[in-house]
């Protein structure tokens, strides 16, 4: 599917990380010394940002959205669209967008919700939000993107392990007619489900079983499943099969539908996968490589989030001059794939932030 985004500009960004590093170069573990480094080669990842409990994703992108409306100057009251992309809720009820509503203080006139979705989020999110302000009388909208995927990750599973890490990001957009249009382009495949799949956490393998019905299960072996289950299962071949043969023509078809090709875009962002794969893909393009962003040495794969933290870290500077046309695509898990080519900036400069230490986790108290 097509689209475009038309009197919509992308006014800002942040991204907030966990303070926790960690890192198989300096701590092998499970690998020996030459395993790690050759991993980290191949992968990209010299160490990853891990979120310590009680926190989660929503808290990574509070912070972000905090500290962008400061920097943008932005009020509350404004702002009446937030999208909360994350496959990472606080809860299974209610949606974590509307306790986020609440923290942040915006208007009771907003409209807030969650989209859980990966790899190609931070596309969905944009054109979502986007759309919404196109149709609506809203002026501003923030799309908080982030996850924590290091809490599915089995701590044996050599092939995950090392890769993925925590982040939250902010991005705020504004109507404004001047602005250029953002051409994208949308696809799903759901025959790829089966290979990046946690099976815990919603209904259809819930392990209480409905009202009056008989076969409990004990609190033991519910730990035990609910342990195996909750786990990170990743077909790595599959999914690399999946990324040669989709994503290039996506990168094609996104520039095709901008009227542009490989010389009139400044930066290709991608989803941050690994190092390897994006190689590949940039190869595949033929794209320069001073255009074509990896930056996740010092993060890992944070799934929805790496797109906005690869612009808030590479990018910072460039954006507060802009404008840089950029094109950004999003790919995995589904299969879900999305891109949209965008002109970003000028800008206040983008960062990336720690979760600043004693930060208040996002919560509710059940009613006594």
């Amino acid at each position: 599917m097509k689209a475009i985004i038309d009197g919509i500009r992308i006014a800002g960004l942040r991204a907030v990380v966990p303070p926790q590093r960690h890192s198989f170069v300096e701590d092998p573990g499970m690998f020996t010394v030459e395993e790690a480094k050759k991993l980290a080669a191949t992968i990209g990842v010299q160490e990853r940002r891990v979120l310590q409990h009680p926190y989660c994703a929503s808290d990574l992108c509070l912070a972000a959205a905090e500290g962008l409306m400061e920097q943008l100057g932005w009020e509350p009251a404004t702002v009446e669209v937030l999208v909360f992309v994350s496959q990472d809720a606080d809860y299974v009820l209610p949606a974590t967008a509307c306790i986020m509503q609440h923290r942040l203080g915006l208007p009771t006139s907003a409209a807030a919700f969650d989209v859980p979705l990966g790899c190609s989020g931070y596309v969905y999110g944009l054109w979502i939000a986007a759309k919404l302000l196109g149709g609506s009388t809203a002026k501003r909208a923030l799309v908080l993107c982030g996850d924590n995927p290091t809490r599915h990750l089995h701590p044996e599973d050599r092939a995950t392990l090392p890769l993925f890490g925590d982040a939250g990001s902010a991005t705020a957009l504004e109507v404004d007619p001047a602005a250029s249009p953002i051409p994208v382009v949308i696809g799903t495949d759901g025959a790829g489900a089966p290979h990046i799949f946690v099976k815990s956490g919603g209904k259809r393998h819930s392990l209480i079983p409905p009202v009056g019905t008989a076969g409990r299960i004990t609190d033991t072996e519910a730990a035990a499943q609910l342990e195996r289950d909750s786990r990170l299962t990743l077909n790595g071949a599959e999914v690399f099969s999946f990324t040669l043969r989709a994503v290039p023509p996506l990168l094609r078809e996104a520039m095709e539908h901008a009227g542009t090709d490989v010389d009139g875009i400044d930066r290709f962002v991608l989803h941050q996968a690994n190092a390897f794969m994006l190689e590949h893909l940039r190869k595949r393009i033929k794209a320069p490589a001073d255009r074509f962003v990896i930056d996740m040495q010092g993060f890992g794969n944070t799934s929805s989030a790496s797109i906005p933290l690869a612009i808030c870290h590479s990018m910072g500077g460039v954006l507060a001059v802009g404008p840089v046309k950029t094109l950004m695509a999003g790919f995995g898990v589904g299969w879900s794939w999305g891109a949209m080519v965008a002109e970003l900036g000028p800008m206040p400069e983008p960062q990336v932030m720690d979760l600043p230490e004693g930060y208040p986790v996002l919560g509710i108290a059940a009613p006594k």
